[in-house]
């Protein structure tokens, strides 16, 4: 059980979410595909509904508290918005899976949920778009680690 446990918290994790949760389960553990599979995503997308509950709200009491926060949400806001609104705008909900989908450093789940907060996405509209995108990168290092191409 603590197997299984030590890779949910792996998928967790910021850094690693499901590039290192299922090689891990499969690689160092020997889990089963499918099992491998499932806990990794649940373990990676729970952290999101989570982000996208919490940042918005946590970052206006930060601004109402501390200038130097408001300061940076301010700037944080309009810079993102400013360099990345045109594809946003023409992309949206395919840069979004896309963004998530693809198992590099600085992608995936928490990455996805910072850019929904940093566009105002709703839960409703961001949570689906970011399921999806985990699925698919799950898909996509289950293949890789399965084939030996992660390795390589």
């Amino acid at each position: 059980m603590s197997e299984v446990l030590n890779v949910f918290l792996l998928a967790m994790t910021p850094v690693g979410e499901l590039r290192i949760a299922i090689p891990v389960a499969l690689l160092v553990y020997n889990l089963n595909w499918l099992w491998a599979y499932f806990i990794s995503v649940i373990g990676n997308i729970i952290p999101v509904i989570f982000l996208l509950l919490f940042l918005s709200p946590v970052s206006r009491w930060l601004s109402d508290k501390l200038s130097f926060c408001d300061k940076f949400f301010n700037w944080l806001f309009e810079r993102t918005r400013r360099k990345s609104s045109p594809r946003m705008e023409k992309y949206g909900a395919i840069a979004l899976i896309t963004f998530v989908a693809i198992p590099l450093p600085f992608t995936g789940a928490w990455t996805g949920s910072i850019v929904a907060f940093l566009f105002n996405i709703p839960f409703k509209k961001a949570f689906p778009l970011i399921l999806l995108g985990v699925l698919i990168s799950g898909a996509i290092m289950l293949l890789l680690t399965q084939t030996g191409l992660w390795l390589n």
